[in-house]
């Protein structure tokens, strides 16, 4: 590359992230009017949404459409039944979709959507709610909506003023705003969200350490009074790599390790009590624990170990091993 080259291609750069960081400004500086104009409107609109006895059926075109998409998903995984219908398709025999006691979410920048007139009409004549997210409170969306959601008239990011950027991206988190209130509302755990997403990364992050564990006779347990070669011999027969060690009331007291007999080799091990050897009050995690946690805390010891006993009221109940988490795909 030359000298002029090198002029030029640095010139674009500047302008590459000039341009980017006046478009991110602007978008930000969109946001923020959203924000401040919060008002009981949104109240409003999560009380008829959350009081539904019927589904959301959100609903818009263009790009609005594409938003409206995410927005019902992201109200389906999160609690709250809704999908979308498209305007269009809505004029030629989906309107059939939309019950009586459902409640529509109508999305559209101008608020002139002529794609959305059937949708409005139907909506008035069998009195189904419907929630306008729009710049325009008096345009025809907004005139015939029972309430109003407004976005910003801050114009868009895009240097021509045409393309939608700064208005989408209001709609966007608009619609992230009604998701995670409506959740708050409702108490919507980390396990809920798991039945809603029980494939991929997602589910195994959410899934739980009783999901996975080794229970009954599959966990590797021996009295606190016996020797090491019982401790070796259920060891060897378990496959685990450990032993754990319980006292006359069933209580976990300890565990036996591979790295415990490796430290304790010697001619005299078989012959020790288990009670000599083992690590006392090892590391537990109880059953309803995330496996995320579980992979944390093994990883988080000091020198790091491969099992956790899961116990409830001192009780072992199972055992999850490192390798479980591997086939789970969390560790």
């Amino acid at each position: 590359m030359n000298l002029n080259s090198a002029v030029l291609h640095n010139s674009l750069q500047y302008d590459d992230l000039k341009h980017a960081t006046e478009t991110i400004n602007r978008e930000i500086e969109t946001l923020e009017i959203l924000k401040n104009n919060l008002d009981g409107t949104l109240s409003e609109a999560l009380d008829l949404l959350q009081n539904a006895k019927g589904r959301v059926i959100v609903t818009g075109m263009g790009k609005s459409g594409h938003i409206g998409r995410k927005m019902a998903a992201t109200f389906a995984s999160t609690g709250t039944v809704s999908f979308f219908v498209h305007p269009a398709e809505a004029s030629h025999g989906d309107l059939g979709m939309i019950a009586d006691d459902d409640v529509i979410i109508a999305i559209s920048y101008s608020g002139e959507s002529k794609e959305l007139s059937d949708i409005l009409i139907y909506a008035k004549r069998h009195n189904i709610p419907l929630i306008a997210i729009t710049r325009n409170p008096e345009s025809a969306l907004g005139k015939n909506a029972t309430l109003v959601l407004k976005l910003p008239d801050n114009g868009e990011a895009c240097p021509l003023g045409l393309a939608p950027t700064s208005s989408t991206t209001a709609t966007i988190v608009l619609g992230d705003v009604l998701a995670i209130d409506l959740m708050e509302r409702r108490g919507f755990s980390a396990a809920d969200f798991r039945q809603r997403h029980p494939g991929g990364k997602l589910g195994a992050i959410l899934c739980r350490v009783t999901d996975i564990m080794h229970k009954g006779n599959e966990m590797p347990l021996i009295d606190e009074t016996a020797d090491m070669q019982k401790a070796l011999l259920v060891m060897t027969e378990k496959m685990l790599g450990c032993v754990g060690i319980i006292n006359n009331s069933g209580d976990l007291v300890g565990i036996i390790t591979d790295g415990d007999l490796r430290r304790w080799m010697s001619p005299s091990l078989i012959t020790e009590r288990v009670e000599n050897v083992m690590t006392k009050n090892p590391k537990v995690i109880g059953p309803d624990a995330l496996i995320v946690d579980a992979v944390n805390m093994m990883n988080n010891t000091g020198r790091g170990i491969t099992n956790l006993f899961v116990v409830e009221n001192n009780k072992p109940v199972g055992l999850i091993h490192i390798h479980d988490c591997l086939k789970a795909g969390v560790a």
